[in-house]
């Protein structure tokens, strides 16, 4: 396929909304909304409902999933969601163990913490930060994940791309990822743009229900710049043209969630007159 010059704003919107679309996904077939204590936070899948049941703190309602119903929050809502993960783990509706807790939130309110492989199977909301960046001739770097990822592997990504964990700072999470992922310092990030929300994603997945918000910053590294993975995510890092770029995701090479940060950077540099 041959690409026009960057000329028309439309031509790159239509591709974001068509991939937009496909990330706003109702819930699991059977999955329950789920209600930690007293707010409605999630979507639990059956599996998860099933290997809940018996546990104490947790009533499983035809039309609902109740855990910690009454309690404030606080320790004790931890450790009850604590054994809600160690139950879903032993039941073998997680997909592996991170040994990293993140944030359980109701809207705006934080509720609580639980292991990271508990999240899709119970529709708890998690944010993932991204960092789009450019080189100083206007070519994009990307990173490709290892075989070894449980999600996606071995597909292209954004430079930098995870989530916050809990009680970290958004801004704190970025350039951790920033660091681990691609070994780039606060001082080559100094002028990136702050984070800003490309979307809440919906998607169902075999683990159950990703629903997660996607921030992205952009930054121009500085010339002579060389990213280099230090986590073992990363199978590689190139730099590629926006046309690359554009063929690749039309061609399901990237995540989605990356192809809705290019193509929304795209979009917006080329607005402002920067591509």
């Amino acid at each position: 396929m041959l690409y026009a010059p960057i000329d028309n704003d439309a031509h790159w919107s239509a591709r974001y909304t068509r991939l937009a679309e496909r990330v706003q996904e109702p819930p699991p077939e059977l999955a329950r909304p789920l209600y930690i204590a007293d707010h409605c936070c999630g979507w639990a899948t059956h599996a998860a409902c099933d290997a809940l049941s018996q546990l104490a703190g947790v009533q499983v309602q035809p039309d609902a999933l109740r855990i910690g119903t009454g309690l404030p929050v606080g320790a004790e809502l931890d450790a009850l969601l604590a054994r809600v993960a160690q139950t879903l783990r032993e039941a073998d509706c997680l997909r592996g163990w991170r040994n990293e807790l993140m944030d359980v939130f109701a809207m705006d309110t934080r509720l609580g913490m639980i292991e990271r492989a508990a999240m899709r199977p119970l529709g708890l909301l998690t944010r993932a930060v991204h960092l789009n960046a450019w080189t100083p001739d206007g070519e994009l770097w990307v990173a490709r994940r290892a075989l070894s990822k449980s999600t996606d592997p071995g597909m292209w990504d954004t430079l930098v791309g995870g989530l916050a964990s809990s009680q970290e700072d958004l801004e704190h999470a970025l350039l951790r990822e920033c660091a681990e992922e691609a070994g780039l310092s606060p001082d080559s990030l100094a002028a990136r743009t702050p984070l800003r929300t490309v979307l809440r994603m919906h998607r169902r997945l075999p683990e159950g229900y990703q629903v997660e918000d996607i921030l992205t910053s952009t930054c121009v590294l500085p010339a002579g710049t060389c990213p280099v993975n230090q986590d073992g995510e990363v199978m590689e890092i190139e730099q590629i043209s926006v046309a690359e770029a554009l063929r690749r995701i039309d061609e399901g090479d990237f995540t989605v969630e990356a192809a809705l940060v290019i193509l929304e950077d795209i979009t917006r540099r080329h607005a402002h007159g920067e591509i």
